[in-house]
């Protein structure tokens, strides 16, 4: 007797899938699957979550008149700043600490993610790095960038707000230490003064090798970016 949810006797399981349509995966989806599988094999990595009040960071942007994404790289700069060693990489037995601050930004594209850099993100004005962003994701989006405008990140902030993803943790880059990720901005009932009234809150994950981030450093790297966000 068959049990329930097996395939007939004599009948292939891949029969019962339909016909099978076979797509060679382009330059852009090989690089991706390759690399992908690369970090997955090779860098022990430690996920943490944090749910941030949004409300200050989207009182900012409209007072500012800057984009959330500015902000929070700006957060994520000034947090690298106070904690270095995620501002790294572990290589050959030992950490690297970089000097200067370069966020690596993944835009979405019609090929697939690429990743451009934001040079010294920390000595950069929120509408500074609005500007460059918009700049950077044009290009990205047009096919031009170039190999030297995707080099020498020291750090990834990936922001899903367009996306409308609650949470998702990114991979971590084998020459950096950690990439962290912003969920959207969702209304949510939050308790201020006893009352519960209409509240933003937003999701920051971050994905570090824990080879030279551990729990303590990583944690306090996202409760400084927590600080900036909500300040």
């Amino acid at each position: 007797m068959d049990l329930p949810g097996t395939p007939p006797v004599g009948v292939a399981a891949e029969a019962l899938k339909g016909e099978t349509t076979v797509e060679e995966p382009d330059r852009a989806g090989r690089a991706i699957a390759r690399r992908s599988a690369e970090i997955r094999a090779t860098v022990p990595d430690l996920e943490l979550s944090v749910d941030a009040d949004a409300g200050p960071l989207l009182a900012r942007a409209e007072t500012e008149g800057s984009t959330t994404t500015a902000l929070l790289i700006a957060a994520c700069a000034g947090a690298l700043r106070a904690c270095p060693r995620v501002n790294g990489a572990y290589r050959d037995g030992r950490y690297e600490l970089y000097s200067r601050v370069n966020v690596g930004l993944v835009i979405q594209t019609p090929e697939g993610p690429v990743t451009a850099t934001v040079l010294d993100a920390e000595t950069k004005s929120p509408g500074e790095l609005d500007e460059e962003v918009a700049r950077l994701a044009a290009r990205a989006r047009s096919g031009e960038l170039t190999p030297p405008e995707q080099a020498g990140a020291t750090f990834t902030f990936e922001d899903l707000g367009e996306e409308g993803v609650h949470r998702a943790a990114g991979l971590v880059r084998p020459s950096q230490a950690a990439i962290l990720t912003a969920g959207a901005i969702r209304g949510v009932p939050v308790l201020r003064d006893g009352a519960v009234v209409p509240g933003h809150q937003v999701t920051l994950t971050l994905a570090c090798d824990h080879r030279i981030v551990f729990g303590a450093v990583a944690s306090g790297f996202l409760r400084r970016v927590t600080e900036l966000v909500q300040q």
